[in-house]
């Protein structure tokens, strides 16, 4: 769990002007909510958020909020960010408040370890279907990913929810019968490829019919 203490001011004005003027301070705006408390909009540095992002626990790094001139500090995560769709660049935070003592669910991201037998000796194709999963947990042991051993995977095979390794205390919040990988076969995929490319030689030859 990271122990990060960012230090972040209230914002008391609002509207594009506002949200201007925090950027030429090098600051963004963004919100705290949670707890049955009322939100709280405050302005923070995208600098320390890459920060936080850019650590092993990622998104669902627990840090600490501390309002700027206070002692007072909240255990908090990063619930959502918004960027700039052209440049990339953080707009704004939604940080969820958290007690340590209450469960909370989180989306974890999942990590495909090895390659497998069906991809290296047998032609086959893996599918990624689930590369986040929803887990209910105490604040304290969010996993900061879920390690998926495909090497053993033939053409055929998938794996699933149930079959997922957790450390303990930490439940899967969806349909244990959902696949989170599969391996399927090549000639599927060939067939659409041969289809596709036998399109465009249709439609060329209905316009010389045309011309005639």
């Amino acid at each position: 769990m990271s122990q990060e203490v960012l230090v972040v001011p209230k914002r008391e004005s609002f509207g594009k002007a506002a949200t201007r003027d925090l950027k030429k301070s090098g600051m963004i705006p963004a919100v705290v909510y949670g707890l049955n408390e009322p939100p709280v909009a405050i302005a923070i540095s995208p600098k320390a958020v890459a920060r936080v992002l850019a650590s092993d626990a990622g998104m669902n790094s627990v840090m600490f909020l501390q309002r700027e001139g206070t002692d007072i500090k909240r255990h908090v995560i990063i619930k959502d960010l918004q960027r700039d769709p052209i440049s990339g660049r953080l707009r704004h935070v939604d940080f969820m408040r958290v007690d340590m003592t209450v469960k909370v669910r989180v989306k974890v991201p999942v990590r495909l370890l090895g390659i497998a037998i069906g991809v290296k000796s047998q032609g086959g194709v893996l599918d990624f279907a689930h590369r986040e999963i929803e887990v209910e947990c105490l604040p304290s042991i969010i996993p900061s990913h879920i390690d998926v051993d495909i090497t053993n995977l033939n053409v055929g095979d998938s794996i699933r929810f149930e079959q997922l390794a957790l450390v303990p205390n930490v439940v899967l919040t969806g349909d244990a019968h959902q696949v989170v990988c599969s391996l399927h076969g090549k000639a599927a995929e060939e067939e659409a490829a041969v289809t596709a490319a036998a399109e465009p030689e249709v439609v060329k030859k209905g316009k010389k019919d045309e011309k005639k």
